[in-house]
């Protein structure tokens, strides 16, 4: 049991990751990127590409983290803004971010194939004994990164005066706007943060996982189940989602078949939302926040400054 824990640990960072890339994005936007997947993808293709090109790993790394960022900007701009600009309260952006997911899915499956490929090892593959069961450096690696993120973002969001502007641009962006601050600048900067948490997921996630166009797919639908279960609002309720949802996926996989990992996530999200449908660490309905008539998001229609 302790090694389904410990394992569940490690892949449940990857999860929260990707919640909390979600979560960020929504907290400022009151929008969700369903592309954040794809976003992961982009930084495992670059890193496992540019590394089969003979590129140095530690220069890869970074760059990959970079192209998420720069795309999750790019979709605010090309996907979102214009769709809020028509229609504010609309939830077009729901259709226009999952377009870009296919978009890029298929640009990704374009470029490098379909296949497969490597991706290169960060740490050695030597495992630590903990209590008698086993972790390799790079999940403990993977909860390191995913703990001290987690822990950044709380900071920034609670304790500086722009995580407290970006709460109260996401209760009321027009007050906002009209007492001067640049909204917009919040929004790009919440997308921008989001793509390299998904970035960031992806450095993680390649060692362990795989390099494959599709591999978005997987990670974000359990990174939004993930949100779902921990909450929408706060980033480390995210995280927590993340860490709780990998280690029932784990358990499920080692005690009921392997192939639990495929519809266990469904069972958890049901659950969750039927019995505690405001996330298991918040108030108020997950679901009525997510699709909430009232959509924070002026400044994006370029009401703000």
């Amino acid at each position: 049991m302790l090694q389904a824990v410990l394992t569940g640990l490690s892949v449940g960072a990857i999860y929260g990751l990707v919640a909390m890339a979600f979560a960020v994005v929504f907290y400022v936007n009151r929008v969700i990127n369903f592309a954040t997947g794809q976003l992961l993808m982009l930084s495992v293709m670059i890193i496992a590409g540019l590394g089969q090109s003979g590129v140095t790993t530690w220069l890869t790394i970074p760059l990959g983290i970079i192209a998420s960022t720069v795309g999750a900007v790019l979709i605010y701009y090309v996907a979102v803004r214009p769709v809020l600009a028509f229609n504010r309260f609309s939830f077009a952006w729901l259709v226009s971010t999952l377009g870009v997911a296919i978009i890029l899915e298929s640009a990704a499956a374009l470029i490098w194939g379909t296949s497969s490929l490597g991706f290169p090892r960060l740490l050695n593959g030597d495992e630590v004994s903990i209590f008698g069961a086993s972790l390799s450096w790079q999940r403990i690696l993977a909860i390191i990164v995913a703990l001290a993120l987690t822990a950044a973002v709380e900071l920034f969001r609670a304790r500086t005066l722009s995580g407290k502007i970006a709460m109260a641009i996401s209760e009321d962006p027009d007050t906002s706007s009209a007492m001067g601050v640049n909204v917009t600048a919040y929004a790009v900067g919440a997308f921008a943060l989001g793509g390299l948490l998904a970035g960031v997921a992806g450095v993680l996630v390649g060692p362990i996982s795989f390099a494959n166009p599709y591999l978005g797919d997987t990670y974000g639908i359990y990174g939004f189940v993930a949100l779902m279960v921990g909450g929408i609002e706060r980033p480390a309720a995210s995280m927590g989602g993340g860490f709780i949802l990998g280690i029932l996926i784990t358990i499920a996989s080692t005690y009921i078949n392997a192939l639990a990992s495929d519809w266990f996530p469904f069972v958890v999200v049901i659950a969750v939302l039927l019995i505690a449908p405001n996330g298991i660490f918040r108030t108020g309905s997950t679901l009525r926040k997510l699709f909430s008539a009232r959509r924070p998001t002026a400044a994006l229609a370029g009401q703000g400054r």
